[in-house]
């Protein structure tokens, strides 16, 4: 059946620019299919977040991604469906992809164990390999919704009405499915918070030069096992319920608290927003207490400040900056990239640290253009002050190559995975 289908999706779409059929192209077949079998059942994969690229990257950035949600769809089910079944692109509007299977009415199987195994396998697949649908304009794969919906042929009623119904059906298991969801999340992200339910690991900054361990970055991570392990996951979920300051203070905390054992002469690199300057406990006083407490002074830890974050709020991040750097703390501007605006940050916010996206370090061996850009920013650097890291390294071309170019610090899995102070 695989093969066959395959072989089918590929004919069809080859004048649709790599996409699925619409599904109005082929409501005539749909209909004939429906009536020639009997059963209907239908699997609505709705992508209404996707819509975030088209309002951010254009039209053309939306349609990529919607049509990689189609053949990873079709991966996934093609194997399982029938040579009449289909999987078409929804109607026009509608952010959807909609797998349609056809069987004969004694089948009362296909309702309840085929749609149900499909939708399992849907969900599993889309949740392993999803990430590939956002890419590049997504860091994490986009929450998709998903509803079933099935139909008997009634030849009394027309077969374009019960194939509409069908959908409308599916479109509201859908919408069920969706706020079950999200009130399961909510009450998620609200006890980990209470409950304070999240630990640190710690990702090694090396000095390229000498191979030995400068510093350590703090990385928050949720429950082990829980799709809320990924610090992505954790901001995503806490954003939509309004939570994001408390779970910010949280992740400041823990990587605090996890330092303890922090080996002497080594920097502590924590991740800060602008709403950290709110935060009474970590203001003047109450600070300098933890650090007591973890047996840290502020000369030992870096406060990390997103590039993307800080652009266009650049009073804001100079108020946190001055503040903590009076206190004796320094400053990473973290996530920057080569433009013009990443220029604009480093010259705004002159950190001590410049942390280069590993966009621009992987690969920088054998790309020419990625070792200028360092060069420039590496010039920019010498004449305010700061010192460059690069994020991202996998393998030790990458880490020679930023010996040569003057780069003072590396950071990434070549050094090893992120583990808690007390396993390094």
């Amino acid at each position: 059946m695989a093969e066959g289908f395959r072989h089918r999706f590929v004919a069809e779409t080859e004048s649709q620019r790599g996409g699925l059929p619409g599904l109005g192209e082929v409501l005539s077949r749909i209909t004939a299919q429906f009536t020639l079998e009997g059963a209907l059942g239908v699997i609505v994969i709705g992508a209404s977040r996707l819509s975030v690229i088209e309002r951010q990257y254009g039209a053309e950035a939306h349609r990529r991604a919607m049509d990689e949600l189609g053949k990873l769809v079709v991966e996934i089910v093609g194997d399982r469906i029938g040579i009449n079944d289909l999987v078409v692109s929804g109607e026009t509007g509608r952010n959807e992809i909609v797998v349609l299977i056809f069987r004969e009415p004694v089948e009362a199987d296909f309702y309840q164990r085929e749609i149900p195994e499909l939708r399992r396998a849907l969900l599993e697949g889309l949740e392993k390999r999803g990430n590939r649908v956002g890419y590049p304009h997504l860091k994490q794969a986009p929450p998709l919704e998903m509803g079933t919906g099935a139909a008997l042929r009634n030849p009394f009623v027309g077969a374009e009405s019960q194939v509409s119904a069908a959908l409308r059906k599916a479109r509201d298991d859908s919408d069920l499915n969706e706020r079950l969801l999200a009130r399961h999340r909510r009450k998620r992200i609200f006890e980990l918070v209470l409950e304070g339910n999240i630990y640190s690991v710690y990702e090694p900054i090396v000095e390229v030069e000498t191979r030995t361990v400068f510093g350590y970055e703090a990385l928050a991570r949720g429950p082990e096992g829980s799709d809320l392990h990924s610090p992505l996951a954790l901001f995503a979920a806490a954003e939509e319920q309004d939570l994001t300051f408390q779970l910010d203070c949280l992740c400041r905390k823990s990587g605090l608290a996890g330092a303890q054992d922090l080996p002497g002469g080594v920097k502590l690199f924590l991740n800060v927003r602008p709403s950290t300057i709110h935060d009474p406990n970590f203001r003047a006083e109450a600070l300098r207490r933890t650090l007591d407490q973890c047996q840290l002074s502020p000369s030992d830890v870096v406060f990390e400040i997103s590039e993307q974050e800080s652009i266009g709020n650049f009073d804001i991040f100079r108020e946190v900056r001055d503040y903590y750097r009076g206190l004796g703390f320094q400053i990473a501007l973290d996530d920057t990239g080569a433009g013009y605006a990443s220029l604009e940050s480093v010259v705004e916010l002159s950190p001590e640290f410049i942390k280069v996206d590993r966009a621009f370090v992987t690969g920088i061996d054998e790309d020419p253009v990625r070792q200028e850009l360092l060069r420039a920013l590496q010039s920019v650097a010498d004449q305010i002050g700061a010192r460059i890291i690069g994020e991202g390294l996998s393998t030790l071309e990458e880490l020679e190559t930023l010996g040569r170019l003057g780069i003072e610090f590396g950071q990434g899995w070549l050094f090893g995975k992120p583990t808690p102070l007390r396993a390094v």
